[in-house]
């Protein structure tokens, strides 16, 4: 009995060093201290108001997507190289259009996209209220006539014991 006790121990020992050894090798490298931690403030506020093209749900400052840590570079080159916050943009958007931008800029191609939820939201209320009204209308009681009346009488009487 000692001896399966024993042996379970050992063989429960090895699996849980194999889990160990296992969950250490999914550990990523640690991301580089910055040179210049004023550039890598600049770069952290640029890459949070830009789209990482990879994941759309991300922004580039949070996103670890291959294309995401290649932009961050080139953002922090930029700066580096004296561009301003502004620059920065505008240079990333004419590479990839207004679609990396959080927040694009109002313009006529862009009034759809800002105006949308408003007229959406006007057209959803709009909508419910005509329905409301509508209902409201069919369910208005009607007066019943002298012979459902009487009919609608003698079946309660039937009914009554």
């Amino acid at each position: 009995m000692k001896k399966k006790l024993k042996k379970f121990l050992r063989g429960g020992a090895a699996a849980l060093a194999a889990l160990m050894l296992a969950h250490a090798a999914l550990a990523k490298e640690a991301a580089p201290l910055a040179e210049d931690p004023a550039v890598e403030q600049r770069m952290v506020k640029i890459t949070e108001e830009l789209r990482c093209l990879v994941c759309q749900n991300e922004s580039l400052a949070g996103s670890q997507a291959d294309l995401a840590k290649d932009l961050r570079e080139e953002v922090r080159g930029l700066i580096k190289a004296g561009k301003s916050d502004d620059e920065v943009r505008e240079f990333l958007v004419s590479r990839y259009g207004d679609f990396v931008l959080y927040r694009p800029q109002v313009k006529p191609v862009t009034y759809l996209l800002w105006g949308g939820p408003f007229l959406l939201l006007i057209a959803g209320i709009v909508a419910l209220v005509r329905y409301l009204r509508r209902r409201n209308r069919q369910l208005t009681e009607t007066p019943l006539s002298e012979e459902e009346r009487q009919r609608a009488e003698a079946l309660l009487k039937d009914n009554r014991p």
